[in-house]
This record gives C-alpha cells, structure tokens and sequence, in this order.
C-alpha cells in the first residue's frame, strides 16, 4: 500500500507524527509526506518536525500565508499534479486546517481513498473557518477516525455511514505522552525566573478572537488584570502579534526589554518550539486558549483551562476535563480565573482509548486498505 499524509499547520505535525511512524513498521507498506507549506517558518513548522522525530517531508509545497480561499486553491493547484504522478492507495489528512479540506477535495476528486484523522468534531459554529473545513473534509472521506463518542454522534447524525467511522483515540495525545519526559528537561519557565504551579499560559489566534478589535482588547484587559494576581506567559502567534502591537500601543501599555509590560507581570514571546511549549503547559498553574488542541492537551496533563470561546468542538474538556468556556468578557475571564485559582488542583484525566496507542490503531487499520477506492471509479 501507498500512503500519501498531507500536513500543512503545527497542529497537524502532532496528530501526523505517530500515524507516520506506526505505519513505517508495516511491511509493504510506502508512506510519503507532503508539507503544503501553511506554517511555514522554523518555529511554526521546520523545528516541530526535528522535535517531533518526523521525517522531512518528501515534498514542500510552500504555499505560504495567504487568504482562506488562495492558500485553499494554491493547495489544490500544486497537489494535483503530485497526486496524479504517486496514485496513492490513500491520502491521510488532519485536523481542520485550510490544507486538510483542500487535500481531501483534490483527493476525491481523483477518485483517492481519503482518511480524516480527528473527524467528527463539531463546535455547530459555522462563522469558524475550521468548522467549514471539518464538515467539508468528513463529508468527503472513506474512513473517519475519530478521537471521542461525540464525533462518532455527529457523523451518524449527518448521514456518514457507520462503517466508514473508527473510534481510535488521540493522536495528538499519542505525541504528548511520548515526548512528555522529555519535555520536563526543558524547565522551560525557568528561563523566564517562574516557578512550577505558579503561572499562567495564555494563547489566541482565532480570528473571531484577535480580527476585532473590541473583543481583543477585552480579552487583554482581563489579562493584563489578572497578571498582578499571577505572571502570564504569551507565546505570541505571528498572524496575532500585528493586531497585538496596535492595540497595546493604543491602550498605553509600556513594553520593556525582553516582552514583558512594564510594571506588570505579563511576559510576551515568539512562538515556542514544541517541546518548550510542552513544558511550559505542563508546569503551569492555569491555561488561558481559544485552540482547540490545547483544551485537550490540558486535560491530559491535569491543568486547569479557560477556553476564550463561547463553544468547543471538544465537549470531552468539558465533560470529562478541568476545562470551562468563559467567552471574551472581561469580568468573565476575571472571575472565573480567580474562582479556579482558589481551588485545589485536580488529577489529570485521560478518556478511553487516550492511552497514547491512536497511531497504532490508525495504522493497523489503514495497513488493510489496498487497491483503489472503491466508493468512486477511477
């Protein structure tokens, strides 16, 4: 069998590596990687696949930044040919990014076998590009490996056959218990002068989140608050810190050298590398994020988190985790941070089939596929 994984954004790095690798342990079993080039400088993509053990990938589109309907048609303009030349038994996409639905479209479209690694999340929130992608790309897959029950509900109850749907875990969860020790030897927040349970880490990059600037500069106000009861780490994604810079400059805020508002206890930064990040949330006392990834990799680690959102794809964070959806209100985030602070900390949880085993059950399921697909001719 030919395997093709398309990968694009940092979080589909860490949902790729152990479906990669447990697929290489199959004999007879060809897997190429094709970078499209989403994320595409070091910190948000070349360092993640050294840290991650990936190998390089066999072919970079470098699509680059662009609109969501560009970067989409460049995919499907520089993938075509690739696909057309391999032929593929299967193309392997991930997550929700722009090069998940534009890979599975040109896929389809070539009568390829797609396979949606984390399909089936629904945030029912169709003003998300993300949710767009993720209908989209499930609708036009073979095999949909989800990661919790509600996923497989949602594709039941849009019409997708139940034998096309697999329950196999996390991925995801596979790369962070695998490189969790590894990450303890980071200390990471010991470069900052922090101490273990004694800061908070904060992420945003959702356009609903830091395109407008009212909720922005909401969201910061709750933060730069919230820093005097404890510092606040940032690690700034590139297409957020132009929005960032405008704000804080209009609101006053001073920054000294080094990222952190004078006066105050709130630390920005560069994207971190994977394992630096790692460490960062394993060590933290509070996460503050609208990823949908983080909500997740918090649970894991038993960090309490405030999704800076009014829904989640994930619901499990909520039922099942430390997770709680505070929305960009500013006394929101306020009280519900201070409520968590005040309480004890809780012991991680992981949901079935989180046990670090989702790319082995991934592979042992695509390793049977041979031959092309044979819900559409060729």
């Amino acid at each position: 069998m030919k395997a093709m994984a398309v990968v694009g954004a940092r979080p589909n790095f860490m949902k790729a590596a152990p479906v990669i690798e447990a697929l290489r342990k199959y004999t007879g079993v060809e897997v190429k990687l094709v970078h499209t080039g989403q994320h595409y400088d070091r910190k948000m993509s070349a360092l993640f696949f050294e840290e991650l053990g990936m190998p390089r990938p066999d072919l970079d589109l470098q699509v680059g930044s662009a609109s969501h309907g560009e970067q989409t048609g460049q995919i499907l303009i520089r993938l075509e040919p690739v696909l057309t030349h391999e032929r593929p038994d299967v193309v392997l996409v991930f997550g929700d990014v722009n090069s998940t639905v534009a890979a599975a479209l040109c896929a389809a479209k070539l009568g390829i076998v797609v396979a949606h690694v984390e399909a089936g999340l629904r945030s029912f929130d169709r003003t998300m590009p993300e949710e767009l992608n993720r209908i989209v790309t499930d609708h036009l897959s073979d095999v949909l490996f989800t990661t919790e029950p509600s996923a497989d509900k949602n594709l039941l109850g849009e019409g997708i056959s139940s034998d096309k749907i697999c329950q196999v875990g996390n991925a995801m969860v596979d790369s962070l218990l695998k490189h969790r020790e590894r990450a303890k030897t980071c200390r990471f927040r010991e470069t900052l002068g922090l101490n273990r349970s004694s800061y908070a880490v904060l992420t945003l990059h959702r356009p609903s989140n830091v395109d407008v600037p009212e909720v922005f500069e909401e969201i910061l106000q709750a933060v730069i608050e919230l820093s005097q009861d404890l510092p606040i780490v940032f690690p700034c994604h590139p297409r957020t810190r132009q929005h960032f810079a405008r704000i804080t400059e209009r609101l006053g805020f001073q920054w000294s050298e080094g990222g952190r508002e004078r006066g105050g206890r709130f630390i920005v930064m560069e994207p971190l590398g994977y394992l630096e990040f790692l460490s960062l949330q394993a060590e933290a006392r509070l996460i503050l994020t609208d990823s949908g990834g983080i909500q997740e990799e918090s649970m894991v680690l038993g960090v309490p988190c405030l999704t800076l959102r009014d829904n989640t794809e994930r619901p499990i964070t909520l039922q099942h985790g430390n997770n709680v959806l505070v929305g960009h209100s500013r006394s929101r985030i306020l009280t519900e941070a201070r409520r968590v602070l005040g309480l004890p900390s809780e012991p991680a949880r992981a949901p079935k089939l989180w046990d670090g085993k989702a790319g082995e059950r991934i592979a042992a399921i695509l390793s049977s596929l041979r031959g092309p697909n044979p819900h559409r001719p060729v």
